[in-house]
């Protein structure tokens, strides 16, 4: 068994990457809404942060009622309980990655967790 999984993006709107490179830490999605269209529903999370960036056009947040303008090259991250809806703005249509990751789970990273040969 290969130590690593390759795949490519899906064609339409959604492609979640858990299944496709066998995630076992997080769950990674790239995400693509046309100018105007919205995630139809609000949605929180029992244990996992999640960590969008920015690829490209514009749109915001509405996170616990407040409005947070997004536009390509932003970096925004939600705390679990927090409320949350994604709307592309009507003049543009918006594409992002998410991460998803239990919340608090981050005990080594970076240099702290590499080993140097």
């Amino acid at each position: 068994m290969k130590n690593y999984a390759k795949t490519g993006k899906s064609e339409g709107a959604r492609t979640e990457l858990h299944d496709k490179l066998g995630l076992t830490g997080a769950e990674i999605s790239i995400n693509e809404m046309p100018a105007g269209a919205s995630v139809p529903f609000i949605h929180s999370h029992k244990e996992n942060e999640e960590i969008y960036f920015i690829l490209s056009g514009k749109g915001k947040a509405v996170i616990d009622g407040e409005d947070v303008e997004l536009q390509g090259g932003d970096w925004l991250r939600v705390s679990p309980k927090a409320e949350r809806q994604f709307f592309a703005a009507s003049d543009s249509p918006i594409s992002y990655i998410c991460i998803q990751v239990k919340a608090n789970s981050l005990d080594t990273y970076t240099a702290s967790d590499a080993i140097i040969k």
